[in-house]
């Protein structure tokens, strides 16, 4: 076929790789193979510029553009691989906070197709090697690479990085992963590499010994960032969070970025952003004593426009204020935990919620956890992973969450609008692929 057209490359890519969002583990390869040979054919790219390197199950994308952020702001040409997007294929190549362009994905997918025909790629190691050429083409300083599943096997797991960053360990992709924690938290520490830096955002009881024995074996200094950082308080509105935080171990810090107490402002305001913020603030302290030009006034600045910096959406994202919409893409325990949290700090007068989900998450966990004093809208996005809307429906009706079916994301929200009053929240969670499939040019943020 013909490369001249960039949608005929992107229905190619999708079309001929094996893609986890539409079929699941049946698209995961376990081992890097793939990937070694992609970079080898490139000229091992991934070599040619500096990385951090981000696994967790959840907050993985908030870390890394809050980090990307912070990196272009201090003047770095800073690259960012994220998955999966949302509206964009090229959401997941980024430098400075611009997409790739379709002229470079269609120019790289024309040079690797006779690897692809005779490898045989998954989607997700393609798109790894393309980000990999990007940024060694756009002499990228840095690289925020944020793992797409797991750690160990994860294709992104080829790069010798600046340091390492993990920011939690929760109940997802446990066909995959493991069924308990301890085995999650072993995928995601694969990550740890020889003698390099390693963070961990959010210290639980039962995965703590993993990491500690993972670093200890490769040598690495590990860095709990709990012990280092503690949240005083926080505040927030639709836009904006003020978190304030103390620092009990300043002492031990060769030159402290901050004050022993100081308050930031983030663009992303959910609570939990708390977590999230904790490990970045670590991981630039430690960055900073390695040489990076990393200085307070910069970071301070970069968190009140990650948003805008970096393209970043779906978490705690506000898109009409009058009744509320928000959008967040919390889909496993941990993340609906999270999303509940922030909602107990959130004013409104009745609740509505839109859900969808996919068939390989634990459904039932979360729907337990979903609050019975709310209106709720079943329906589903339009993927073979997805769980039926009607089979969504009847889980949730035996957990005592009452509400109607909807064939898509956007009829279930417009009829929502049609019934909630000025003071109402409209949530939709529940799904990543979900939240990509809302209309965006429906909404009015200022109203």
């Amino acid at each position: 076929m013909a490369f001249n057209d960039y949608q005929n490359t992107i229905d190619y890519l999708y079309s001929r790789l094996p893609m986890f969002s539409r079929i699941g583990a049946a698209a995961i390869k376990n081992d890097l193979h793939n990937t070694h040979s992609i970079c080898s054919f490139l000229g091992n790219p991934e070599k040619k510029f500096s990385t951090i390197h981000i696994a967790g199950t959840n907050g993985k994308g908030s870390t890394s553009h809050m980090l990307a952020a912070i990196f272009q702001k201090a003047g770095y040409t800073t690259g960012l691989y994220t998955s999966p997007h949302l509206y964009d294929f090229r959401e997941r190549i980024k430098v400075n906070g611009e997409m790739c362009t379709q002229e470079f994905v269609t120019q790289f997918t024309h040079k690797v197709k006779p690897l692809i025909e005779k490898i045989k790629p998954s989607f997700f190691e393609i798109t790894v090697g393309m980000a990999f050429d990007y940024f060694a083409q756009e002499k990228c300083d840095i690289a925020i690479i944020e793992t797409g599943l797991g750690g160990r096997l994860d294709s992104t797991n080829v790069i010798q990085p600046k340091l390492s960053l993990i920011t939690n360990i929760g109940w997802d992709h446990m066909a995959l992963l493991g069924n308990t924690l301890e085995a999650i938290a072993l995928e995601k520490a694969g990550i740890i590499k020889k003698q390099t830096p390693i963070v961990i955002s959010e210290r639980i009881q039962e995965t703590t010994t993993v990491f500690e024995k993972k670093a200890n074996d490769e040598n690495a200094p590990i860095y709990f960032s709990e012990d280092f950082i503690e949240l005083i308080s926080f505040q927030s509105n639709e836009d904006y969070a003020n978190f304030r935080f103390h620092q009990p171990l300043m002492h031990l810090l060769r030159q402290p970025l901050f004050e022993q107490n100081f308050s930031l402002q983030c663009d992303l305001p959910g609570k939990y952003q708390a977590k999230n913020l904790k490990g970045v603030l670590v991981a630039c302290q430690l960055l900073a004593d390695m040489g990076w030009k990393l200085d307070s006034t910069t970071i301070q600045y970069a968190l009140k426009e990650i948003k805008s910096s970096t393209g970043f959406m779906g978490r705690w994202e506000c898109l009409q204020k009058s009744p509320r919409v928000i959008l967040d893409v919390a889909h496993n325990e941990h993340g609906i935990k999270a999303l509940l949290d922030q909602m107990a700090h959130t004013t409104y007068d009745q609740l509505h919620i839109i859900t969808g989900m996919v068939k390989d998450k634990d459904i039932d966990t979360v729907l337990t956890l979903l609050p019975q004093k709310a209106s709720y809208y079943f329906t589903q996005s339009h993927l073979p992973r997805a769980l039926s809307k009607e089979e969504l429906a009847l889980k949730a009706n035996k957990l005592g969450l009452e509400g109607k079916v909807y064939t898509d994301v956007n009829i279930a929200i417009n009829a929502a609008l049609q019934i909630a009053q000025q003071n109402d929240l409209i949530l939709v969670i529940g799904s990543v692929y979900l939240v990509a499939e809302v209309d965006r040019k429906l909404f009015h943020p200022k109203k």
